[in-house]
């Protein structure tokens, strides 16, 4: 019987930040969280977005680990993880790209109630994405060490960081010409996440043998 496969890192290092800000950064958080808070003052706007952040933090790590442990205990092959995580890339980067041609969406109801339930409403699905999720589990996942998991985790915080400035500053943010330069920066990654996302599934399939 052979033995499994040792964990090898899903990405380079520097892909992992640009993976990570795709599937949980500022740019799908922008929009849905300036609709939810467009009636708020600003010092109620800032207390939900510091609470979410906190909370999307805790949620993002503890969702990573809590799915690295269930991948080992039920003894969920590295190369289901990988080609599993290819296929949800690829799909979260094609909508980026796609999502242009998509109709409208209604405007969702603001947040209401204490900045607590406000910000547990706005923490998932808007800030934690259940897609933001599978992909630190398939780089916690596919870690070869503790150094490169410290990396991960650390580079989580770091977006999240980003969140909560985007958060902070969002009615600053939200003018015509830096909308616009979002747009594009989101299409961008979108295409390379789809070109990554092959990569991780090619890799994914020879890892099962299925290619040479």
């Amino acid at each position: 019987m052979q033995n499994a496969p040792e964990p090898v890192a899903l990405v380079e290092i520097g892909a992992v930040f640009t993976l990570l800000f795709v599937t949980l950064g500022p740019i799908k958080i922008l929009g849905p969280f300036a609709q939810l808070t467009r009636d708020m003052d600003e010092l109620k706007m800032k207390a939900i977005a510091v609470r979410a952040f906190a909370i999307a933090v805790i949620a993002a790590i503890f969702g990573g680990f809590l799915g690295q442990v269930l991948v080992e205990n039920w003894q969920i092959s590295l190369a289901a993880v990988t080609l599993a995580g290819g296929v949800i890339f690829f799909l979260i980067g094609l909508s980026l790209v796609l999502e242009q041609y998509q109709p409208s969406r209604v405007a969702p109801t603001p947040l209401q109630g204490e900045p607590m339930a406000a910000a547990l409403r706005l923490a998932f699905p808007t800030v934690v994405t259940p897609y933001g999720i599978a992909a630190v589990i398939a780089l916690l996942a596919n870690s070869p060490d503790a150094t490169r998991t410290a990396s991960v985790v650390a580079m989580v915080v770091g977006v999240m960081m980003t969140n909560l400035l985007a958060m902070l500053y969002v009615r600053r943010i939200m003018g015509g010409v830096t909308v616009l330069v979002l747009q594009v920066l989101g299409a961008v990654l979108g295409v390379l996440q789809v070109a990554l996302a092959v990569q991780i599934m090619i890799r994914g399939l020879r890892l099962l043998r299925l290619l040479a």
